[in-house]
């Protein structure tokens, strides 16, 4: 099981010299992964979160195609309805060329009802809007020369190269705990990347329904990739109150173990807590628990092994 680390792109600590220090951090440590996130217009409802500074993730991206060497980079996740899939599209491929083939596109469909009204962009669409944009973003990654025909975009004959070094196409994560999440990932993605389950109810209820719906669908389970928290405490947090993620080193430690035996490709650790901005002042907090967790919970080197 490989493991990724979420970089902090936003709030007063995020400049130029925390996100080489997250690079730093990711690599040197051996975490296989650094992921960031996606907002555009950083609206009430967004700041409240996610407070700016914020580093747009598809710009970030293409620095972060030269800043690390053998990691994997991508979204947790970029929100489809924003842009323009031509957009999405050529800039993934962009940075899957530029990276030598290290680009993950992690898709969902948003919430900030704000941001959406500020864009232009229906909220009650978002849904429809993700599917079909990601429909789109597959036919210009397969073809020189692309046409599509939805409710939403429409183009015809358009030069698409140059397309992704990953073929078919760059692994696409399609985050969201949700029915038409999982639908979304059976049909349209390779990898389901819900955000911040509970270790039991991943095991006993989501993992069950996405496979009774892939078998529905007659088609394969696409690979796990849970997103969870990662939150060292010194005493043990009741299991029936916290999310995976969160406790004591040995709670942890059986979280990731019950994800790695239930066969997940991936788990991403996030270390922010929503609207705990004072955390956000310094990285020092964050890169601490992960160094303690490549020290005492998981061998990255051998994917815990």
């Amino acid at each position: 099981m490989k493991i990724g680390v979420n970089l902090i792109n936003f709030g007063p600590s995020a400049d130029p010299a925390s996100l080489q220090g997250w690079v730093d951090l990711t690599q040197d440590l051996g975490y296989n992964g650094l992921f960031t996130s996606d907002h555009v217009t950083i609206t009430d409802d967004v700041s409240a979160r996610y407070p700016a500074p914020f580093y747009e993730p598809h710009s970030l991206l293409g620095w972060l195609a030269s800043a690390t060497s053998n990691i994997a980079i991508g979204t947790t996740v970029s929100v489809l309805p924003y842009r323009s899939p031509l957009e999405t599209a050529r800039a993934f491929a962009v940075v899957d060329q530029l990276s030598g083939g290290r680009c993950v596109l992690g898709v969902g469909a948003g919430w900030a009802e704000e941001e959406f009204k500020v864009l232009g962009v229906p909220f009650e669409q978002r849904g429809p809007m993700t599917t079909e944009y990601l429909l789109a973003i597959k036919e210009l990654w397969a073809n020189d020369v692309a046409s599509f025909d939805g409710e939403f975009v429409t183009f015809d004959k358009v030069h698409a190269t140059p397309r992704p070094l990953q073929q078919p196409h760059p692994p696409i994560w399609v985050g969201g705990n949700s029915a038409p999440s999982m639908r979304r990932a059976i049909l349209h993605g390779t990898t389901w990347h819900p955000i911040r389950p509970t270790a039991t109810g991943f095991a006993a209820e989501m993992l069950p329904a996405i496979r009774e719906m892939a078998e529905r669908l007659e088609r394969p389970v696409p690979e796990l990739a849970p997103r969870i928290r990662l939150r060292i405490t010194a005493d043990e947090r009741p299991d029936d109150e916290r999310i995976a993620g969160e406790g004591t080193i040995d709670q942890i430690r059986r979280d990731v173990e019950t994800f790695r035996e239930l066969g997940c490709a991936w788990l991403v650790l996030d270390t922010y807590h929503d609207y705990l901005v004072d955390e956000l002042r310094d990285p020092a907090f964050a890169w601490n628990q992960f160094e303690r967790f490549a020290a005492e919970i998981y061998d990255l080197r051998s994917g815990g092994e």
